[in-house]
């Protein structure tokens, strides 16, 4: 796999020109992608969960009560790309080729990083997208002991930054 970028590959347009998901009448409806070629295809997407440093350093420890708070994580995200159909209305499911996960442990943050690849009629931004915030949703989870305050709230977590950082998309030759 090519290493993970911050730049979008792909140009915007003019949302109003591209409304396919919705009929004349404003219906929403699946966009049909069947006589649309194959082409490989690859999305990164990443988010980042803030959390105190003392919950930094157990998960650092694997000394969260849950168990492994990483790992967890890992497999909550890959499940998520596996399921994005499920969730989003209108999403296809797609087959799903590769996933990689990686986490960036940082004093106050964790980034997870999750690259999806498939080979299809169709991208994999929403599964990547869908990975990405799984798995700091499993983080919070695991962590929500030792980040609650004395009334029960969590004014040091957040999550933020979800974003598609990169996607690709390779025509096969028609030869």
């Amino acid at each position: 796999m090519s290493e993970p970028t911050d730049e979008p590959t792909q140009s915007t347009t003019d949302v109003t020109d591209e409304l396919t998901h919705t009929d004349d009448s404003g219906t929403a409806q699946m966009v049909d992608v069947g006589d649309k070629p194959d082409s490989k295809r690859r999305a990164v997407a990443k988010g980042s969960i803030h959390l105190q440093a003392s919950t930094i350093e157990a998960i650092e420890a694997n000394d969260v009560a849950k168990g492994d708070v990483l790992a967890t994580a890992r497999i909550g995200a890959i499940q998520a790309v596996k399921h994005t159909w499920e969730s989003i209305p209108m999403c296809h499911q797609i087959p799903v080729t590769n996933v990689d996960t990686e986490f960036s442990v940082d004093n106050d943050q964790i980034q997870l990083t999750v690259a999806v690849e498939t080979t299809g009629k169709t991208g994999c931004e929403m599964e990547a997208l869908e990975g990405v915030t799984t798995g700091l949703n499993v983080i919070w989870d695991m962590c929500k002991a030792a980040e609650k305050d004395a009334d029960g709230g969590y004014p040091d977590t957040r999550i933020d930054g979800v974003r598609v950082s990169s996607k690709e998309k390779i025509q096969y030759s028609t030869k």
